[in-house]
């Protein structure tokens, strides 16, 4: 039986945490190849299809802004790719301006694109307009601005630990506004016009993965009305996006904090995708948020 090769292209924003990535790739079995030329990735994909190694049927490389001008390459190298039938997915790593260059503050590294009169800002922004094309083209986009090591780790695992070629992966995801809205995300819910758990003394220190929040919330008509509403309309669009070929929707369910309400709708979607049978994660951003 011929295994279907895995063939993932890791770029994205540096600073972003490619690096970090492509370690937690090594860690669910991928083999890893950092700073590739792009015009190098057809032959690559080619030499791993042709081997007879099992830890060569899952691959993930990363190619970006280091490789210079030949990063122009890549799009002609996903075409010669998709001209022959071969499956490939593009992971982006993204994040706000402000992140990046508080990290290359903190880790004291230099921007590939700097120069002696480049500021970091300046080319902060210039790579963020040369990838533009990239992104748009990414099967999946993680963005890493309110992102912990451990939580980027969390949902590299969940995206790339299954069989990707199993079709659309929906992510469901709570978050809180007060800690800005997922800029990854393809649809959005408001949940901040539900009862709020935080003002009952005794629920506002526990969470929407308890019992005693999840009760709460849910007892109420106007919760149990937004779910099935929520539910008729992701139900309705997942068909939408699986036609487009999109490989992963980002569900963004939000409350103030996202540690009552949110949470509480987003179990509520996940396990009603999941009964669906469809591949579904689950990931709340902030609930550890103080």
């Amino acid at each position: 039986m011929t295994v279907q090769m895995e063939f993932i292209i890791i770029t994205g924003l540096s600073g972003a945490g490619k690096s970090v990535a492509m370690k937690n790739m090594e860690d669910i079995g991928f083999y890893c190849v950092d700073n590739i030329p792009p015009v190098l990735v057809p032959t690559f994909y080619e030499l791993c299809e042709k081997s007879t190694d099992e830890h060569m049927k899952k691959i993930a490389v990363v190619t970006d802004i280091r490789a210079g001008d030949v990063f122009d390459d890549l799009f002609d190298s996903l075409a010669k790719l998709r001209a022959v039938h071969k499956k490939y997915k593009i992971l982006f790593l993204d994040a706000r301006d402000d992140v990046l260059l508080r990290r290359f503050k903190e880790t004291r590294r230099k921007h590939p694109l700097s120069d002696n009169s480049a500021t970091t800002e300046l080319a902060v922004t210039l790579e963020r307009e040369l990838l533009m094309p990239v992104k748009a083209r990414a099967d999946y986009v993680i963005d890493t601005s309110l992102l912990s090591p451990t939580q980027l780790k969390e949902r590299i695992t969940s995206l790339f630990l299954g069989n990707i070629s199993l079709g659309l992966t929906v992510t469901c995801m709570s978050f809180g506004f007060k800690y800005g809205l997922p800029a990854e995300a393809d649809l959005v819910f408001d949940v901040r016009c539900l009862p709020n758990p935080f003002y009952i003394p005794e629920l506002k220190e526990h969470t929407g993965l308890e019992a005693c929040v999840y009760d709460y919330v849910m007892q109420f008509e106007q919760s149990g009305g937004f779910a099935e509403r929520m539910i008729d309309l992701v139900d309705y669009s997942l068909p939408l996006y699986l036609s487009e070929g999109k490989s992963q929707l980002v569900i963004g369910i939000g409350c103030t904090g996202g540690k009552h309400r949110s949470v509480t709708l987003t179990r509520v979607l996940y396990n009603h995708i999941l009964e669906t049978g469809q591949r579904a994660i689950v990931h709340h951003r902030d609930i550890n948020k103080n």
